[in-house]
C-alpha cells in the first residue's frame, strides 16, 4: 500500500498555481480523497469557516500552500492585507489542526522569509540573521511566523507541522496580469507583446543587476510530496535548484526566446527588491532525496507555449 493510498488530504489553494500540480501528482500517486477548499466558499481567514472545513472533510495531512501573493508592485501596494491575510490564515489553520488531533501539517513558506543580506548561497541557518527586503516583507515575515508556530508546537503538543521554503517559482498555469504578477511570466508578457507588435524598446524595472533562483512548479510540487511522504522534522528546509541568473540575463533570455528584436531599458527610479537570492539546497537531498529536473531554459520554453495556448492565442511566437 503506497503512503498516499489511505490518505485525505486536504490541500488549501489547491485550485491555485502551485496547488494545482500538488493535486494532479496526488491523483497520480493513487489519493484517492483530496479536498480543495474554494475561496468564495470558504474563508480562511475565518475561524469558524475552518472548524467546518475541518468537521467536514477529515483530513489526516494538510498540505497548506493558499496565500496572498505578488511581484514587487503588489507587494508595496499591499503591506498590510499581506501580512494579515497570510498570518492569519496559516495561525488559525495550524491551530484547529492541533485541536483536531490531524496527524501531519505541510506548512508552504517563501524565501521572502530570508534577510535581505543573506550570504549567498542562502542556508536554512540564516533566516534569523536579519530583515528581510523591504518591499517585501510583511508578506516573508507574515510566512516566517508560521515556523515559529510549528516549532512551538511541535515542541509543546508533539505537533507533526513542516516548514519548507521554496524559492521563486514559475510555470504553465502561472499569473499573467502584470499588475499582479511575479518576474517571470510579467517578462513574457512583456516581452511576446512587444515582439508582436515589434516595439523598438521594452522598460523594465530596477537596473537588472539583482539575481533570482527559480524552480519550475512541477519540481515544487514533487519537493512537497516528497517532504510529506518522508521528512517529520523540526528543520526548515529550501526547495530549489541552487542556481542563479541576474535579471538582466534573464530578461534576454526571455527575449531571444520570444524573438524579440529591439532594445531593453531599464527604469532605475523602480525598486530592485533584494540584491541576490540563491538557496543551499543540501538538506532537502539529504533529508527527502529532492532534487529539481527541470532546466531554466527548458522550464521557459515550456512556460512560454503554456502562456501563447492560453493567454495569448493569436501569438504566432515559437520559443527556440
Amino acid at each position: 500500500m503506497s503512503f498516499w493510498s489511505d490518505k485525505r488530504v486536504l490541500v488549501t489553494g489547491g485550485a491555485g498555481f502551485l496547488g494545482s500540480f500538488v493535486v494532479d501528482k496526488l491523483g497520480d500517486r493513487g489519493c484517492a480523497n483530496v479536498f480543495v477548499p474554494r475561496s468564495k466558499a470558504c474563508d480562511l481567514r475565518d475561524r469558524d469557516a475552518i472548524i467546518r472545513l475541518y468537521e467536514k472533510t477529515k483530513p489526516n495531512l494538510i498540505i497548506h500552500l493558499a496565500a496572498v501573493v505578488g511581484g514587487i508592485g503588489a507587494n508595496r501596494e499591499n503591506p498590510g492585507r499581506f501580512f494579515y491575510d497570510n498570518a492569519i490564515m496559516g495561525i488559525q489553520l495550524m491551530e484547529y489542526a492541533r485541536a483536531f488531533q490531524i496527524p501531519k501539517f505541510v506548512q508552504v513558506g517563501t524565501v521572502c522569509a530570508y534577510p535581505k543580506y543573506a550570504p549567498v548561497p542562502f542556508t536554512e541557518e540564516n533566516l534569523w540573521d536579519g530583515y528581510p527586503e523591504e518591499t517585501n516583507a510583511p508578506y516573508g515575515l507574515a510566512k516566517k511566523m508560521l515556523l515559529v508556530q510549528a516549532q512551538a508546537y511541535r515542541q509543546q503538543y508533539g505537533f507533526n507541522a513542516i516548514y519548507l521554503l521554496p524559492v521563486n517559482l514559475y510555470g504553465p498555469r502561472d499569473n499573467f496580469d502584470l499588475e499582479t504578477s511575479h518576474v517571470i511570466p510579467a517578462l513574457i508578457r512583456k516581452l511576446s507583446e512587444a515582439s508582436k507588435m515589434a516595439k523598438p524598446e521594452v522598460l523594465l524595472w530596477g537596473d537588472g543587476s539583482p539575481t533570482r533562483e527559480f524552480l519550475y512548479v512541477e519540481d515544487a510540487a514533487e519537493g512537497i510530496l516528497l517532504a510529506a511522504e518522508k521528512y517529520d522534522g523540526a528543520k526548515p528546509v529550501n526547495l530549489g535548484t541552487g542556481e542563479e541568473i541576474s535579471i538582466r540575463d534573464l530578461a534576454k533570455l526571455i527575449g531571444k526566446k520570444v524573438r524579440y528584436a529591439g532594445q531593453i531599458e531599464w527604469d532605475t527610479t523602480k525598486p530592485n527588491g533584494q540584491p541576490r537570492r540563491c538557496l543551499d539546497v543540501s538538506r532537502a537531498k539529504e533529508l527527502f532525496g529532492f532534487e529539481a529536473k527541470t532546466s531554466l531554459q527548458d522550464g521557459i520554453a515550456k512556460t512560454i507555449t503554456w502562456f501563447q495556448t492560453h493567454v495569448d492565442k493569436h501569438c504566432e511566437i515559437n520559443p527556440a
